[in-house]
């Protein structure tokens, strides 16, 4: 391993230790909180356009193992963590990270305080970054123009694909990055899932003779997504069933004219408190995402909170009154996280019972 650097857009350095692919890579630093589920985020399509800095000290320990994996491709740019495990320990291991991220072209960087990192950007907010051998090459007035565009043109579906072909429920999902446990999710309810284009229309949608629609979890500013608002937009016309997940949230939230704004840090990790209104219980969820719906935004004669999460008070879900549709901006089941939301699903298909 050679000597590698973190430089932020604000002139702070972190000294470190490359591994993986060699090279530089420049994007938004954010980090995130579980303890476990490294395998999971790596391969989170909602992490593009991102650095991520890893909080729990030890990765690599249990190897990578490919039926963790939530996509085909590996969603952050780079990498950050403080100790690597370069012998993992697991009977499911098919190597170790620092290999793995020389085949698939990713920029790590280990040995640096991650916890400095950490709360750096939780009292300053989230900033860019670049890894770098040289940082007296950086030019800071590129790495301050970084922005995270069009985020969802690499990770949303390209064709419409079908999984769980013959299930009972035919439900077409817009996947604008879609985990493949929320697709798996959606399976078990004896669904047919159909995984479409987010920019499917209306009419394509009933000839393919959906019960209801799944506005999938994806990367990026909601805001800037125009065309997909637009589109949301006609196909809450169909009178389907709807639920959106994190960015699918947003984006039905936006279509209803509310507004969506960047939190200073984020939520990220398997570790994230959300109160249910309708009990008044605290559950743990899994989280990523760097926007939310204001809530001060939301008419209450068109949708009613239904998540609030417990630390900062966001908006963490919604039930809408005047059409047949919930959303939140947790993942309620994931393979690495929590499984106390599951429920969400449940209340999603008596939806078509109804």
């Amino acid at each position: 391993m050679s000597k590698a650097y973190l430089v932020l857009e604000n002139g702070k350095v972190f000294e470190g230790q490359s591994f993986g692919a060699v090279g530089s890579v420049t994007a938004e630093v954010v980090f995130t909180t579980g303890m476990v589920g490294y395998l999971e985020t790596l391969t989170d399509k909602s992490f593009e356009g991102q650095i991520v800095c890893q909080t729990f000290p030890l990765i690599g320990n249990y190897g990578v193992i490919s039926d963790s994996f939530e996509g085909d491709s590996i969603g952050p740019r780079g990498y950050i963590v403080k100790d690597l495990c370069q012998v993992p320990s697991n009977f499911r291991s098919e190597g170790e990270l620092d290999t793995f991220f020389k085949a698939r072209g990713v920029v790590g960087l280990c040995k640096i305080d991650t916890r400095a990192l950490t709360k750096t950007l939780r009292e300053e907010g989230i900033m860019n970054g670049v890894i770098t051998n040289d940082p007296a090459s950086v030019d800071f007035e590129a790495l301050k123009a970084y922005k995270v565009a069009n985020a969802v043109e690499v990770t949303k579906a390209k064709e419409i694909t079908r999984f769980n072909e013959g299930g009972k429920i035919k439900v077409c999902l817009l996947d604008f990055g879609a985990k493949k446990s929320l697709i798996k999710n959606l399976a078990s309810y004896d669904a047919e899932v159909i995984i479409c284009p987010p920019e499917i229309k209306a009419e394509e949608i009933t000839k393919l003779g959906a019960d209801c629609i799944v506005l999938s979890d994806g990367p990026g500013d909601p805001s800037e997504l125009k065309e997909a608002i637009e589109n949301v937009k006609e196909i809450i016309k169909l009178g389907l069933p709807i639920m959106g997940i994190c960015l699918g949230h947003q984006l039905l939230a936006l279509a209803h004219g509310f507004k969506t704004y960047k939190l200073k840090y984020g939520h990220r990790g398997a570790n994230q408190p959300v109160k249910y209104s309708v009990t008044g219980r605290v559950m743990i969820t899994n989280q990523n995402h760097g926007y939310a719906v204001c809530p001060d935004s939301v008419d209450a004669s068109v949708a009613e909170l239904a998540f609030t999460n417990v630390n900062d008070k966001t908006n963490e879900g919604l039930i809408y009154k005047n059409i047949k549709a919930l959303t939140v901006q947790f993942n309620p089941v994931v393979c690495d996280g929590p499984a106390d939301t599951s429920f969400v699903y449940a209340d999603f298909f008596k939806m078509l019972e109804k």
